[in-house]
């Protein structure tokens, strides 16, 4: 049975409660990025901390869609699980995601093909209070006209098992791939510059192999992205890669920032 919706959980925290000021600030962050020549991105990897400190560096990412405003209508959002332990991937069962700029629907067609994969299964309280998703939807708001959402937590997955997901809802230039992931996490400023490098090479080169929890929250569902990538021939392009110290925190205590553009050779 598909519940109501399911409202914000790090409003007021993450990235703030109040529509004007978030607006102000989604779209400050916006207007300081330069548009890259890459053709249309088929896919992102975007971190998700509290905006005063990712929010820059999501920026530089959303801000390539912008020839694909009113082309993408469609958006598969992946990101790691915090909150709650669990095995395979996690998907919802509301029909909206209730957000500061107003309801976001849930593509409950994609949803009904996705558990019919035996690694997917439906399970609200992953999403409940996990963040991971939800500080990319008031950027997605804001690049894009009208989208619906499939909204997926990974927990204990496999590559293979994320690339299959990712696969069998991959579709054509409607669709948008967004992978949620920080990268190192609490290292010394220069310590993590040193790991975030390696591991953003890592990612280019789609040596998927080499990621770990220690290289990328995410990192499982980053392995499944790179393994599509593999297979149709894309290229991953690192467009930022800042941390904490460059932004809002100190340098004593950093997490890694990196922004990613996927798309056709």
């Amino acid at each position: 049975m598909v519940k109501s919706f399911r409202a914000p959980a790090v409003a007021g925290t993450f990235y703030p409660a109040h529509p004007q000021e978030l607006k102000q600030m989604v779209d400050g962050f916006l207007d300081e990025v330069a548009i890259h020549t890459h053709s249309s991105p088929k896919a992102l990897i975007v971190p998700h901390a509290g905006y005063i400190y990712s929010g820059p560096i999501a920026a530089t990412a959303y801000a390539q869609l912008a020839s694909m405003r009113d082309k993408i209508n469609r958006v598969i959002v992946l990101g790691p699980a915090h909150r709650v332990a669990f095995h395979g991937l996690a998907v919802p069962s509301v029909a909206s995601f209730n957000m500061a700029f107003g309801q976001i629907p849930v593509d409950q067609s994609t949803i009904e093909k996705l558990v019919q994969l035996p690694q997917v299964s439906v399970m609200d309280e992953a999403h409940q209070l996990e963040h991971s998703l939800e500080v990319q939807l008031p950027f997605l708001d804001t690049v894009l006209d009208h989208f619906t959402l499939v909204p997926i937590v990974v927990g204990e997955a496999s590559a293979q098992q994320v690339a299959e997901v990712i696969e069998s809802c991959w579709g054509g230039e409607e669709t948008l791939i967004v992978v949620s992931s920080d990268l190192s996490h609490y290292e010394q400023y220069e310590t993590a510059k040193k790991i975030d490098r390696e591991t953003c090479q890592q990612i280019e080169a789609l040596e998927w192999q080499a990621l770990t929890y220690s290289s990328a929250c995410g990192c499982q569902a980053i392995c499944g992205l790179l393994l599509i990538a593999q297979r149709l021939n894309l290229s991953i392009k690192l467009i930022d890669l800042r941390s904490s110290g460059d932004t809002a925190g100190d340098h004593h205590r950093v997490v890694g920032y990196g922004a990613f553009v996927v798309s056709p050779c």
